[in-house]
């Protein structure tokens, strides 16, 4: 449809990695690795911390959360990324461009508030240990967890609104998934109001929760350096090790792509950022949690104990 030089389109172009035919083998297996790993790490954390009554703790309600988003998060774009890299038509539809920017930037931004809220969830545990079951009583983390689910749906879907307002004069999309920036650079003309949106939004889910996460950290280090035996230090630093590790690996790839300065040669620099933040870093996630966390693992152990013992019964 053409109205004053602007076209609705109906399809995109997904470009991809069609500039390095050589590589899209390559990255086709890496990627469909990196997400059966995923699926199948992160569906495995849900059904323990579903099933084994020792980890009915808050910790573990937002772990499975946070490994629900992964799964999510990676079969919005994966499973099209793995399609185009052996297809010569790379093409996906208008609603699907949609679908799939929306759920990026959904799961994305709830993750976000997620880990600012497991912070808080270890200073209280380690800073106020006696009232760590009153304060983080099943109520509390129920509400902490839906606000986190509410704010990141919602902002995903303001963003997104804004986002189909754009005219573009273009439907070639320089990425291997509907990410927004990539979608936003076929505008035929630059939108002062999308720029404030998208400003407003990142500060929000980017600098403010990374804040709260350094101002808990600052505290429980403080606890920590005050517990006298090493066997306490130790025990309170795993305790909070895996999800330190997570919250760098997350923001420092978010960091990257959302608030650097834009450049006309950093597209292909974007699209191994993009990969990396949305393949690696969800299939690391229940990695870095079982290796740091006896409790996930003895766990894991009996599931599969009962698993192998279920044939003979």
């Amino acid at each position: 449809m053409q109205g004053e030089n602007v076209t609705v389109w109906s399809f995109f172009f997904l470009e991809g990695f069609s500039r390095y035919p050589r590589l899209e083998i390559v990255l086709f297996v890496f990627s469909l690795v990196m997400y059966l790993v995923t699926i199948l790490g992160n569906s495995t954390l849900i059904l323990i911390t579903v099933l084994d009554s020792h980890l009915q703790t808050p910790m573990y309600l937002f772990l499975g959360n946070l490994s629900f988003m992964d799964i999510c998060y990676t079969s919005a774009s994966i499973p099209t990324l793995l399609v185009n890299l052996l297809s010569s038509k790379k093409t996906i539809v208008f609603s699907g461009c949609v679908v799939q920017m929306y759920l990026s930037l959904s799961m994305g931004s709830t993750e976000c508030i997620l880990l600012a809220v497991m912070a808080y969830d270890r200073y209280v545990a380690i800073c106020n240990p006696l009232r760590y079951p009153i304060i983080m009583n099943r109520q509390v983390c129920v509400q902490m967890a839906t606000v986190s689910w509410v704010t990141g749906c919602l902002t995903a879907l303001l963003e997104t609104s804004f986002a189909l307002k754009v005219p573009l004069c273009g439907n070639v999309i320089d990425h291997f998934t509907c990410e927004i920036l990539a979608v936003l650079k076929l505008a035929c003309m630059s939108s002062l109001l999308m720029d404030m949106v998208m400003l407003v939004v990142s500060i929000l889910l980017l600098p403010i929760p990374m804040l709260l996460i350094c101002i808990s950290y600052g505290f429980i280090l403080s606890t920590i350096l005050r517990i006298s035996s090493t066997e306490g230090r130790n025990k309170a630093f795993s305790t909070c090790g895996a999800h330190l590790t997570v919250v760098i690996l997350y923001f420092g790839a978010a960091l990257s792509m959302y608030l650097k300065p834009s450049s006309s040669n950093s597209q292909q620099i974007d699209k191994i950022i993009s990969l990396l933040y949305g393949v690696l870093t969800p299939m690391l996630n229940p990695i870095i949690y079982s290796l740091r966390n006896k409790e996930v693992k003895d766990a894991v152990k009996k599931l599969l104990g009962k698993v192998s013992l279920a044939p003979s019964m």
